[in-house]
Protein backbone atom coordinates (compact mmCIF):
# COMPACT_ATOMS: atom_id res chain seq x y z
CA UNK A 1 0.00 0.00 0.00
CA UNK A 2 1.26 3.48 -0.84
CA UNK A 3 2.54 5.38 2.20
CA UNK A 4 0.60 8.43 1.08
CA UNK A 5 -2.64 6.45 1.24
CA UNK A 6 -1.90 5.42 4.83
CA UNK A 7 -0.51 8.71 6.03
CA UNK A 8 -3.70 10.74 6.18
CA UNK A 9 -4.20 13.14 9.07
CA UNK A 10 -7.58 14.20 10.35
CA UNK A 11 -8.40 15.96 7.08
CA UNK A 12 -8.38 14.74 3.50
CA UNK A 13 -4.84 15.66 2.45
CA UNK A 14 -1.93 13.18 2.71
CA UNK A 15 0.43 13.81 5.60
CA UNK A 16 3.37 15.27 3.70
CA UNK A 17 5.49 18.39 3.32
CA UNK A 18 6.78 17.41 -0.11
CA UNK A 19 6.53 20.52 -2.24
CA UNK A 20 5.74 22.82 0.69
CA UNK A 21 9.03 24.70 0.38
CA UNK A 22 9.57 24.07 -3.31
CA UNK A 23 11.20 21.42 -5.47
CA UNK A 24 14.73 22.52 -4.50
CA UNK A 25 14.20 22.24 -0.74
CA UNK A 26 16.59 19.91 1.11
CA UNK A 27 15.93 21.15 4.67
CA UNK A 28 12.39 20.00 5.32
CA UNK A 29 11.10 20.91 8.76
CA UNK A 30 14.36 22.67 9.62
CA UNK A 31 12.70 25.52 7.70
CA UNK A 32 10.57 26.05 10.80
CA UNK A 33 13.67 27.26 12.66
CA UNK A 34 13.34 31.00 12.15
CA UNK A 35 15.46 33.70 13.77
CA UNK A 36 12.69 34.08 16.35
CA UNK A 37 12.77 30.34 17.10
CA UNK A 38 16.55 30.47 17.61
CA UNK A 39 16.24 33.52 19.87
CA UNK A 40 13.57 31.72 21.89
CA UNK A 41 16.00 28.86 22.33
CA UNK A 42 18.94 31.05 23.29
CA UNK A 43 16.77 32.72 25.94
CA UNK A 44 16.45 29.32 27.66
CA UNK A 45 20.19 29.22 28.46
CA UNK A 46 20.10 30.88 31.88
CA UNK A 47 22.33 28.88 34.25
CA UNK A 48 24.95 27.36 31.96
CA UNK A 49 24.12 23.77 32.89
CA UNK A 50 24.80 21.46 29.91
CA UNK A 51 23.49 17.93 29.39
CA UNK A 52 24.62 15.67 26.54
CA UNK A 53 21.99 13.57 24.78
CA UNK A 54 24.47 11.16 23.20
CA UNK A 55 25.51 7.66 24.21
CA UNK A 56 29.31 7.36 24.50
CA UNK A 57 30.89 4.91 22.06
CA UNK A 58 33.80 2.59 22.85
CA UNK A 59 35.57 1.64 19.61
CA UNK A 60 36.47 -1.93 18.70
CA UNK A 61 39.99 -2.45 17.34
CA UNK A 62 39.89 -3.00 13.61
CA UNK A 63 42.84 -5.38 13.68
CA UNK A 64 41.65 -7.62 16.52
CA UNK A 65 39.14 -10.18 15.25
CA UNK A 66 38.73 -11.67 18.73
CA UNK A 67 37.01 -8.46 19.80
CA UNK A 68 34.25 -9.06 17.28
CA UNK A 69 33.58 -12.47 18.75
CA UNK A 70 33.11 -10.87 22.15
CA UNK A 71 30.42 -8.49 20.93
CA UNK A 72 26.94 -9.57 19.84
CA UNK A 73 26.69 -6.18 18.13
CA UNK A 74 30.13 -4.78 17.27
CA UNK A 75 30.75 -1.14 18.08
CA UNK A 76 29.54 1.64 15.80
CA UNK A 77 33.19 2.71 15.53
CA UNK A 78 36.11 0.51 14.46
CA UNK A 79 39.54 1.93 15.30
CA UNK A 80 42.99 1.44 13.86
CA UNK A 81 45.80 3.13 15.81
CA UNK A 82 48.78 4.33 13.85
CA UNK A 83 51.72 6.74 14.03
CA UNK A 84 52.72 9.69 11.90
CA UNK A 85 56.30 8.44 11.79
CA UNK A 86 59.72 10.09 12.00
CA UNK A 87 60.96 12.71 12.69
CA UNK A 88 57.97 13.77 14.82
CA UNK A 89 56.01 10.81 16.04
CA UNK A 90 52.40 11.26 17.17
CA UNK A 91 49.45 8.98 17.72
CA UNK A 92 46.62 9.14 15.23
CA UNK A 93 43.65 7.01 14.24
CA UNK A 94 41.77 5.68 11.29
CA UNK A 95 38.12 5.37 12.34
CA UNK A 96 35.50 3.42 10.42
CA UNK A 97 32.08 4.73 11.48
CA UNK A 98 28.79 2.90 10.99
CA UNK A 99 26.48 5.92 11.14
CA UNK A 100 23.09 4.15 11.42
CA UNK A 101 24.24 1.72 14.10
CA UNK A 102 21.81 0.90 16.91
CA UNK A 103 24.33 2.12 19.50
CA UNK A 104 25.29 5.32 17.71
CA UNK A 105 23.51 8.59 18.48
CA UNK A 106 23.07 9.92 14.96
CA UNK A 107 20.91 12.19 12.87
CA UNK A 108 19.15 10.80 9.81
CA UNK A 109 19.30 12.89 6.66
CA UNK A 110 16.03 13.13 4.74
CA UNK A 111 17.38 10.91 1.94
CA UNK A 112 17.98 8.03 4.37
CA UNK A 113 14.60 6.41 3.65
CA UNK A 114 13.26 6.39 0.05
CA UNK A 115 9.54 6.15 -0.62
CA UNK A 116 8.31 4.77 -3.94
CA UNK A 117 11.87 5.15 -5.34
CA UNK A 118 11.99 8.84 -4.44
CA UNK A 119 13.55 10.80 -1.61
CA UNK A 120 12.32 14.02 -0.05
CA UNK A 121 11.00 16.30 -1.56
CA UNK A 122 10.14 13.91 -4.42
CA UNK A 123 13.48 13.48 -6.19
CA UNK A 124 13.98 10.16 -8.03
CA UNK A 125 16.30 7.92 -6.04
CA UNK A 126 18.63 7.38 -9.00
CA UNK A 127 19.02 11.13 -9.42
CA UNK A 128 19.55 11.77 -5.71
CA UNK A 129 22.32 9.14 -5.47
CA UNK A 130 24.03 9.71 -8.80
CA UNK A 131 27.83 9.72 -8.54
CA UNK A 132 27.96 7.27 -5.60
CA UNK A 133 27.06 9.99 -3.09
CA UNK A 134 23.90 11.72 -1.93
CA UNK A 135 23.24 14.88 -3.88
CA UNK A 136 19.82 15.78 -2.45
CA UNK A 137 18.39 15.95 1.06
CA UNK A 138 21.69 14.81 2.55
CA UNK A 139 23.79 15.69 5.57
CA UNK A 140 24.60 18.95 3.79
CA UNK A 141 21.56 20.41 5.59
CA UNK A 142 23.32 19.95 8.95
CA UNK A 143 26.78 21.40 8.31
CA UNK A 144 25.87 24.83 9.72
CA UNK A 145 24.54 23.25 12.92
CA UNK A 146 21.05 23.27 14.43
CA UNK A 147 20.19 25.77 17.18
CA UNK A 148 16.66 26.21 18.49
CA UNK A 149 14.52 25.67 21.57
CA UNK A 150 14.25 22.10 22.80
CA UNK A 151 11.25 20.71 24.67
CA UNK A 152 11.46 17.49 26.69
CA UNK A 153 8.34 15.37 27.18
CA UNK A 154 8.72 12.56 29.72
CA UNK A 155 5.95 10.05 29.01
CA UNK A 156 6.75 7.84 32.01
CA UNK A 157 8.20 9.93 34.89
CA UNK A 158 10.12 7.73 37.28
CA UNK A 159 9.46 4.56 35.29
CA UNK A 160 8.93 3.38 31.76
CA UNK A 161 6.09 2.85 29.31
CA UNK A 162 4.38 -0.52 29.09
CA UNK A 163 5.68 -3.12 26.67
CA UNK A 164 4.68 -2.50 23.05
CA UNK A 165 2.96 0.76 23.98
CA UNK A 166 2.16 2.88 20.91
CA UNK A 167 2.70 6.55 21.77
CA UNK A 168 -0.25 8.68 20.67
CA UNK A 169 -1.03 12.36 20.30
CA UNK A 170 -2.90 12.14 23.62
CA UNK A 171 0.26 10.88 25.34
CA UNK A 172 2.22 13.88 24.09
CA UNK A 173 -0.49 16.36 25.05
CA UNK A 174 -0.83 14.81 28.52
CA UNK A 175 2.93 15.18 29.08
CA UNK A 176 2.77 18.84 28.08
CA UNK A 177 0.01 19.52 30.60
CA UNK A 178 1.74 17.56 33.33
CA UNK A 179 4.99 19.48 32.83
CA UNK A 180 3.50 22.91 32.12
CA UNK A 181 5.17 23.34 28.72
CA UNK A 182 3.96 23.60 25.14
CA UNK A 183 5.72 22.58 21.93
CA UNK A 184 5.78 25.45 19.42
CA UNK A 185 6.73 25.88 15.77
CA UNK A 186 10.45 25.37 15.23
CA UNK A 187 11.04 23.49 18.50
CA UNK A 188 13.12 20.32 18.71
CA UNK A 189 11.09 17.61 20.43
CA UNK A 190 12.88 15.22 22.81
CA UNK A 191 10.82 12.31 24.18
CA UNK A 192 11.45 9.75 26.92
CA UNK A 193 9.70 6.41 27.31
CA UNK A 194 12.24 4.82 29.64
CA UNK A 195 13.59 2.12 27.29
CA UNK A 196 17.07 1.69 25.79
CA UNK A 197 16.45 0.16 22.38
CA UNK A 198 20.08 -0.87 21.86
CA UNK A 199 19.87 -3.23 24.84
CA UNK A 200 17.29 -5.39 23.05
CA UNK A 201 16.43 -4.08 19.55
CA UNK A 202 13.91 -6.89 18.94
CA UNK A 203 12.32 -6.71 22.38
CA UNK A 204 8.82 -5.48 23.33
CA UNK A 205 9.74 -1.84 22.81
CA UNK A 206 7.26 1.01 22.74
CA UNK A 207 6.82 2.63 19.35
CA UNK A 208 5.22 5.71 17.80
CA UNK A 209 1.74 5.87 16.31
CA UNK A 210 0.55 7.81 13.30
CA UNK A 211 -1.46 10.14 15.55
CA UNK A 212 1.76 11.17 17.32
CA UNK A 213 3.36 12.04 13.97
CA UNK A 214 0.24 14.01 13.02
CA UNK A 215 0.62 15.90 16.31
CA UNK A 216 4.25 16.73 15.50
CA UNK A 217 3.22 17.94 12.05
CA UNK A 218 0.49 20.16 13.47
CA UNK A 219 2.89 21.67 16.02
CA UNK A 220 5.54 22.17 13.28
CA UNK A 221 8.27 20.31 15.19
CA UNK A 222 11.63 20.85 13.46
CA UNK A 223 13.20 17.53 14.49
CA UNK A 224 12.47 14.53 16.68
CA UNK A 225 14.84 12.90 19.18
CA UNK A 226 14.03 10.32 21.80
CA UNK A 227 14.48 6.85 23.25
CA UNK A 228 11.28 5.80 21.43
CA UNK A 229 11.68 5.14 17.74
CA UNK A 230 10.51 2.67 15.13
CA UNK A 231 10.91 -1.03 15.81
CA UNK A 232 13.36 -2.94 13.69
CA UNK A 233 11.59 -4.71 10.79
CA UNK A 234 9.77 -7.81 11.95
CA UNK A 235 6.43 -9.43 11.06
CA UNK A 236 4.68 -8.08 14.16
CA UNK A 237 5.90 -4.52 13.75
CA UNK A 238 3.56 -1.93 12.30
CA UNK A 239 4.34 0.78 9.80
CA UNK A 240 7.57 2.55 10.90
CA UNK A 241 5.89 5.94 10.94
CA UNK A 242 8.85 7.97 12.16
CA UNK A 243 11.08 6.91 9.29
CA UNK A 244 8.55 6.34 6.52
CA UNK A 245 6.35 9.36 7.25
CA UNK A 246 7.99 11.89 9.60
CA UNK A 247 11.37 11.60 7.87
CA UNK A 248 10.51 10.66 4.29
CA UNK A 249 7.24 12.56 3.87
CA UNK A 250 7.33 15.45 6.33
CA UNK A 251 11.05 16.00 5.89
CA UNK A 252 11.63 15.89 9.67
CA UNK A 253 15.19 14.88 10.64
CA UNK A 254 15.33 12.13 13.26
CA UNK A 255 17.97 11.67 15.92
CA UNK A 256 18.15 7.98 16.75
CA UNK A 257 19.62 6.30 19.84
CA UNK A 258 19.25 9.33 22.09
CA UNK A 259 20.39 9.23 25.72
CA UNK A 260 17.68 10.98 27.75
CA UNK A 261 18.42 9.62 31.23
CA UNK A 262 20.47 12.58 32.47
CA UNK A 263 18.13 15.04 30.75
CA UNK A 264 15.17 13.54 32.63
CA UNK A 265 17.01 13.91 35.94
CA UNK A 266 18.00 17.50 35.22
CA UNK A 267 14.52 18.57 34.12
CA UNK A 268 12.87 16.97 37.16
CA UNK A 269 15.42 18.55 39.49
CA UNK A 270 15.00 22.11 38.22
CA UNK A 271 11.35 21.63 37.21
CA UNK A 272 11.98 23.04 33.74
CA UNK A 273 11.37 21.14 30.51
CA UNK A 274 12.58 23.58 27.87
CA UNK A 275 16.17 24.47 27.03
CA UNK A 276 18.54 25.64 24.33
CA UNK A 277 19.00 22.76 21.89
CA UNK A 278 22.36 22.87 20.13
CA UNK A 279 23.68 20.32 17.66
CA UNK A 280 26.85 20.37 15.61
CA UNK A 281 28.16 17.75 13.22
CA UNK A 282 31.37 17.24 11.35
CA UNK A 283 30.77 19.29 8.18
CA UNK A 284 30.48 16.30 5.86
CA UNK A 285 28.22 16.81 2.87
CA UNK A 286 26.48 14.13 0.84
CA UNK A 287 25.91 11.51 3.55
CA UNK A 288 22.71 9.75 4.68
CA UNK A 289 23.36 10.79 8.28
CA UNK A 290 26.08 11.69 10.77
CA UNK A 291 27.02 10.88 14.38
CA UNK A 292 25.99 13.74 16.69
CA UNK A 293 26.28 14.94 20.26
CA UNK A 294 23.13 17.01 20.88
CA UNK A 295 23.35 19.36 23.85
CA UNK A 296 20.64 20.70 26.15
CA UNK A 297 21.73 23.98 27.72
CA UNK A 298 19.76 25.36 30.67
Amino acid sequence: MDTNEIARPRGEKPLTNRGRWGADDDRGTLNFITAAARARGVAEARTGRVVSLAHPITPVPMAAPVAFGEHGMPSAVLQMMTFTGSPTQALTDVLLINVHHARSTHIDALAHIPTDNTVYPGVPLAEATAGATVGRSSSSAFVDGIVTRGVFLDLAPGGRLAENHAVTADDLTAAERRQGVRVESGDALVVRGGWVAADDPFGPLPTTSLSAVEWMAEREVCLYAGDIGDKLPEPSAGLPVLHSIALAQLGMPLIDCVNVAELARACAEIERYSFLFALGTIPVRGATGLPVNPLAVF
